[in-house]
């Protein structure tokens, strides 16, 4: 590379180590919505949430004051006024002083890792860089630091704790409000939800591997969460550069913009140039765990070729990403050399990247995929840094046409193998599944995942119920994950718009995000999850009582329900109208319900009903004593 070309780099990069800036769209506060903060035993334990006002009544139905509704929020700070953010500092420290607490990590010198020393000390990257790059933090000697050892100790954490009052949304005071007078029962398939989630509770659920809180220790600003088919469905957004376009500042942006709609989790997939710099500059902004499928960052180190890799390459890999503070991986341990041939058959193969890298080494050295093999090893990397393991489904299938086939379900059989021996270790689990599954073989996959993998967390991409939509794979994946979510699945991974057509944009991140909040809350509903009933029990009232700006603001959406509201009725006196476009002023199901009501009132109908039904009392004993004939001659 010349030397002008390579200062005309720098001079292009220097923004992003100097000028970059959070994206303006990301830091709004919701309407009518203040940041509120549940404090726990401790002083630092402060859990946020987020809270919705509303108006008043209108004096026609009442005037009755609605008290306000909390719900769950995956944001941050982002949405905190209180909070000045600055991208370049990254977010604040919310988990150290628990850790430290615990005496059992040591902060290291330096990174250990042989590829992020080398990245650190490239002046190239200067500009690139994360400009705030902490020591990171690592098991003593003889020390295991995953949330799961400690649950077995009967120990209950911070983050137990705080993921406990999270979970709940202030029910408790939701209850005293009336808000859930009414919840329909749930049909849980086996799951068992409490009536309130306790801190003894989550420390059972991980005890028994039924639930992980992904918490790498070097990923302090992380505000902890919890993946489990007894507590509310969780969404994953992916993120991440390729070789063909993304910068770092519109990955960090792509972060903050999905959280913001809700996004419990985020995996940065990048593949592209600079992936170790992007991924610091994400995890050190981001308040959800990050994920990561290390594979394809071994692979970029190869040039792309995949014989080429080793387990020395790739351990030193997990270490790169565990010392930056990546809080789940996914490893496809479970694509073995002999279920390869299961999948020549296939109309579409091998659909997943991960699972095709590792089935390419296998063939080309006729050996065993080397993170089965080390799979003790891997262990004992995850559980110096508490990373939790997303158990990569390699063999997915990636047509309806190849699902429940025998690749599919040999390789679930061996995550489950694999599972047992994480547990060993005490290394916090999941599985991911398929895909793409018509929706009569959805239920079966819940179920052979629960029976193999012994109720570890189920997390699946989907699954697409049809193959015939291109362009509007979010709804034929929304479908199957609402039906999977309701049989037992405890996070989906969203599909946005461009799924099999492109690198997604800001547009359809958000757009997979409803989608997959939508599928996540009917299964809560389904479930019978405590509280799930809240938000529609308010939103059905305020769109009762045509109070239009709460029926906003209470939606997922406020942004688009509004401006298709203000499409065709934008002034601001039919916020208060009592009717929308639909239908119009005289053709208003709920107009023309609150006019009988009124008359029925006015008319003192509750007086008629009495009249009415000794009428008809009157009425049925002259059919008796006529004979009881339904057909007479007149």
């Amino acid at each position: 590379m010349s030397t002008e070309l390579k200062n005309t780099k720098l001079k292009n990069t220097v923004h992003l180590s100097e000028s970059a800036k959070v994206d303006a769209g990301s830091v709004q506060p919701f309407t009518r919505s203040q940041k509120i903060y549940v404090q726990g035993t401790r002083p630092d334990i402060r859990v946020p949430m987020r809270e919705v006002s509303l108006d008043v009544t209108p004096t026609d139905f009442g005037g009755e004051i609605n008290a306000p509704v909390v719900v769950y929020d995956t944001s941050g700070p982002y949405t905190d006024p209180n909070v000045t953010i600055d991208v370049r500092q990254g977010l604040g420290d919310v988990r150290s002083p628990w850790i430290e607490s615990r005496g059992d990590t040591e902060r290291l010198s330096g990174l250990s890792s042989h590829f992020g020393q080398q990245r650190l000390s490239d002046a190239e990257l200067t500009a690139l860089r994360f400009a705030h790059v902490k020591n990171p933090r690592r098991a003593k000697a003889g020390a295991n630091v995953t949330q799961m050892h400690y649950a077995r100790k009967g120990i209950i954490t911070a983050e137990m704790e705080y993921v406990a009052i999270r979970e709940n949304m202030k029910l408790e005071e939701a209850r005293a409000s009336g808000l859930l007078d009414q919840q329909h029962a749930g049909h849980s398939f086996g799951a068992s939800v409490p009536k309130i989630i306790t801190p003894e509770f989550v420390r059972e659920e991980i005890a028994r591997g039924r639930a992980i809180i992904p918490a790498n220790i070097n990923h302090t600003e992380l505000e902890p969460m919890i993946i489990g088919r007894n507590f509310l469905v969780k969404i994953n957004g992916n993120i991440g550069n390729s070789a063909l376009g993304s910068s770092i500042e519109e990955e960090v942006a792509k972060l903050t913009w999905g959280i913001r709609w809700g996004s419990d989790t985020v995996m940065d997939l990048s593949t592209g140039k600079h992936i170790h710099e992007t991924r610091e500059w994400i995890i050190r902004n981001s308040p959800v765990p990050i994920g990561t499928v290390p594979i394809y960052q071994a692979l970029e180190k190869v040039g792309g070729a995949a014989e080429d890799l080793t387990w020395e390459l790739f351990r030193d890999t997990l270490i790169e990403q565990a010392e930056q503070g990546v809080d789940y991986f996914t490893i496809h341990a479970g694509v073995l050399l002999r279920y390869v041939p299961l999948t020549v058959k296939r109309v579409t193969g091998i659909v997943s990247r991960g699972g095709s890298i590792m089935a390419k080494w296998c063939l080309a050295h006729h050996k065993e995929n080397f993170t089965y093999t080390h799979f003790d090893e891997i262990c004992e990397i995850m559980k110096a840094y508490d990373v939790s393991f997303s158990l990569g489904d390699g063999l997915r299938p990636g047509s309806i046409a190849d699902a429940n086939d025998a690749a599919q379900f040999g390789e679930l059989e061996t995550l489950g193998e694999l599972t047992k021996i994480a547990w060993k270790h005490d290394v916090q689990t999941m599985i991911e599944g398929p895909g793409h599954v018509p929706m009569q073989l959805i239920k079966e996959n819940m179920d052979k995942q629960l029976e193999c993998c012994d109720e570890a967390p189920f997390y699946t991409l989907g699954p697409l119920t049809t193959d015939i939509a291109p362009g509007y794979d979010h709804i034929t994946s929304g479908i199957g994950a609402a039906m999977i979510g309701w049989f037992g699945c405890a996070m989906l991974c969203y599909v946005t718009p461009k799924e099999h057509l492109g690198l997604p944009n800001k547009d359809d991140v958000k757009t997979g995000i409803i989608t997959y909040k939508i599928a996540a809350h009917a299964a809560d509903l389904a479930k019978g999850h405590p509280g799930a009933q809240i938000r529609d029990n308010a939103l059905s009232k305020a769109r009762f009582e045509f109070r239009w700006e709460d029926q906003f603001n209470l939606g997922l959406d406020p942004d688009t329900a509004r401006s298709y509201h203000d499409e065709t009725l934008p002034k601001d006196s039919a916020k208060v109208a009592h009717f929308c476009s639909m239908c119009g002023p005289k053709f208003c199901s709920m107009k023309i319900t609150q006019e009988v009501r009124e008359y029925a009132a006015n008319q003192r109908i509750d007086a008629v009903d009495v009249d009415v039904a000794k009428g008809l009392a009157e009425q049925a004993e002259r059919f008796k004593q006529e004979g009881s004939q339904l057909y007479k001659k007149v």
